[in-house]
């Protein structure tokens, strides 16, 4: 079994594969104080979940945008299995050639989603992740990846303006019929949900232009179920995009 873990800045995903099946899958918020101790209780009673023990696994692969924790997770993963974890990152074949300015700025989990969209959908692709920031990334015909756009999250622009409106309450992030709200909690509404979805649509469309034509847009992270039916030009919903681009990292280096 590979036991892939794309820790991020907000969540951190987890997914079990057995040959090519996702067998399970887990979301969990990410804590940057946690020891590499509490790290393996808290990951060996999700595998105990499955029926799994750390013996079971074959090898684990790491992608991590949280450097503090990156160190950690692999202290605990070589106590655990016995080998260090596969961490994505300089030195790991991707298969996919890095046309940004400094390839070392990018994201491991843009690189791992633009490796997977690329492998199921072909290119060019564009890979809209909604998660704490929400991140445009874009993939040519060849499969290179070339850059993208970075913009706010839906939920780190709602706490932003909570915390700064005082007569401003929370709301559920629910889409509201219409765009015109009514009451405040639509207008909220309204403006974050409909207001990021109309965001990503003129990006999207901006960066067809920039292409030469239209193409996929893919969507994944956290909040995607729920933003993808917002968008007008997301084609695909794809949540497990990441897991399965760490799969395919794994794979091209074993």
């Amino acid at each position: 079994m590979i036991l892939g873990i794309d820790v991020g800045n907000t969540q951190t995903v987890l997914g079990l594969f057995s040959d090519d099946a996702l067998d399970g899958h887990w979301r969990v918020s990410t804590d940057a104080t946690l020891t590499a101790d509490e790290l393996r209780v808290k990951l060996g009673a999700l595998l105990a979940l499955e029926g799994v023990d750390w013996t079971d696994l074959e090898r684990v692969v790491l992608s991590s945008v949280v450097p503090a924790l990156t160190d950690r997770y692999e202290e605990m993963i070589e106590r655990a299995t016995g080998r260090p974890p596969m961490v994505v990152g300089p030195g790991i074949k991707t298969g996919m050639p890095i046309r940004y300015d400094n390839p070392h700025e990018v994201g491991a989990d843009r690189i791992v989603n633009g490796v997977a969209a690329y492998a199921a959908y072909g290119g060019p692709v564009i890979v809209v992740d909604f998660g704490t920031a929400t991140t445009l990334d874009v993939i040519d015909a060849t499969g290179a990846y070339l850059g993208g756009a970075i913009a706010p999250g839906v939920e780190t622009s709602a706490e932003a303006l909570f915390a700064r409106a005082a007569r401003l309450a929370k709301v559920d992030l629910e889409p509201p019929a219409t765009v015109i709200g009514t009451n405040t909690r639509q207008s909220l509404q309204a403006g974050l949900l409909l207001g990021s979805a109309s965001m990503v649509d003129g990006l999207v469309r901006r960066i067809w232009g920039e292409l030469g034509g239209e193409c996929r847009v893919v969507a994944t992270g956290g909040l995607a179920a729920r933003m993808a039916p917002l968008c007008e030009t997301v084609s695909d919903l794809d949540s497990d995009l990441t897991l399965r681009g760490l799969l395919l990292v794994y794979k091209r280096n074993a």
